[in-house]
């Protein structure tokens, strides 16, 4: 009988001490009020009184237990002097950006509420604090971290109002957009919204998550966590179906893709079944190229959770498939699946490759110094 064993946890000093960029840090509130400062008299209020009106299937339960407070943290990232873990600065520097000498971690706000909220409004002024609270809380203090624009899509006047607000501020450098909306991405109804992103030279942030309102896969609400986990990958898959087939790069050739946190083992079978099915119904998609080559130009993926095969080697074959030059390295901090960019690889990468991906690609993609 053959028995295949993972590689050992490594440290591999040959990958480290690059300046990492890490793509997906998280940071936290200590409480709702912390956005009060960045909100109207009447936004205050609402908060106070009528609160968050989510568009989610689960009544008394968050979507994604792994978000949940005491559930999906690392234990030694909550604050001594209380807070969640993330909202604090001093031990975000001490744990992530002074450890794997980062030198940019990119924000990867998911508070406020403002992506899953029905009353469109308030979403857009919950939108505009979390902006100002990043500035103000983490990236004003702390140079090596920059901001994503948050937005709400399903307020287009707002949405792009706020999009040509932060357009040119360097503190920023994407915009992140829930990829669970109301209607997949690639539709009509976004489209100036994406159109303006693109403008203002911002790539866009597909951070796995979101509350549409409708189940988080195609069969329906799932029982179990062990469902919905291994079920993310659907809704990036979902993502590039509907960017690519509906046209998006046709008519905003320069917009820029990043999916984080939803895996990328599936990229290369996907690019397979769009381009076989393309040959047989392009007349119907009416796309001047093969799916596969905008998925090659337009899109990123981030690494955690990397996809962990059986026989480590065979990650290499995987990558030379997407392209080392279409993958950027993410912890995730500081959730309890975090990945130590000394042990995120089970196999060696190329020295060339490891840069691109531990480093280069961000510092291009997002124009870092």
């Amino acid at each position: 009988m053959n028995v295949t064993l993972q590689n050992p946890r490594i440290d591999r000093p040959g990958q480290a001490h690059l300046g990492y960029v890490d793509c997906d840090v998280h940071p936290m509130v200590k409480s709702g009020a912390d956005f009060d400062p960045f909100l109207s008299a009447r936004w205050i209020e609402h908060r106070k009184t009528i609160g968050a009106r989510p568009r989610q299937g689960l009544s008394r339960a968050t979507a994604y237990p792994r978000m949940s407070p005491g559930v999906g943290q690392r234990m030694d990232a909550w604050p001594k002097d209380g807070g969640l873990p993330g909202s604090d600065l001093k031990l975000m520097q001490e744990q992530l950006l002074d450890l794997f000498d980062v030198s940019h971690g990119l924000l990867a706000p998911l508070v406020g509420g403002h992506s899953a909220e029905r009353n469109v409004h308030y979403a857009a002024a919950m939108a505009t604090a979390v902006n100002e609270w990043q500035l103000a809380t983490f990236v004003d203090p702390e140079p090596r971290l920059k901001g994503a624009v948050q937005i709400t899509i399903e307020n287009e006047a707002a949405a792009i109002a706020e999009i040509e607000k932060r357009a040119g501020d360097r503190r920023f450098v994407q915009v992140n957009i829930a990829p669970r909306s109301i209607e997949p991405l690639g539709r009509h109804r976004y489209r100036k919204i994406l159109a303006a992103c693109a403008a203002a030279g911002l790539p866009i942030s597909l951070h796995l998550g979101g509350t549409s309102g409708h189940p988080s896969t195609g069969g329906g609400w799932p029982s179990y966590y062990h469902e919905e986990h291994p079920s993310y990958v659907q809704s990036m898959q979902t993502l590039v179906i509907s960017l690519i087939c509906e046209g998006t790069f046709d008519d905003i050739p320069n917009l820029d893709v990043v999916l984080v946190e939803g895996g990328f083992a599936w990229w290369p079978s996907l690019a397979w079944r769009m381009d076989k099915h393309w040959k047989r119904l392009q007349a119907e998609a009416n796309l001047k190229r093969a799916p596969s080559e905008y998925l090659r130009e337009r899109f990123w993926v981030t690494t955690q959770p990397i996809e962990e095969p059986p026989v480590a080697s065979d990650m290499l074959g995987l990558i030379e498939q997407i392209g080392p030059d279409r993958i950027m390295f993410s912890t995730d901090y500081p959730h309890w699946d975090q990945d130590d960019p000394r042990y995120a690889f089970k196999v060696k990468l190329p020295d060339d490759w490891a840069r691109m991906i531990y480093r280069d690609n961000a510092k291009a993609l997002y124009r870092l110094s």
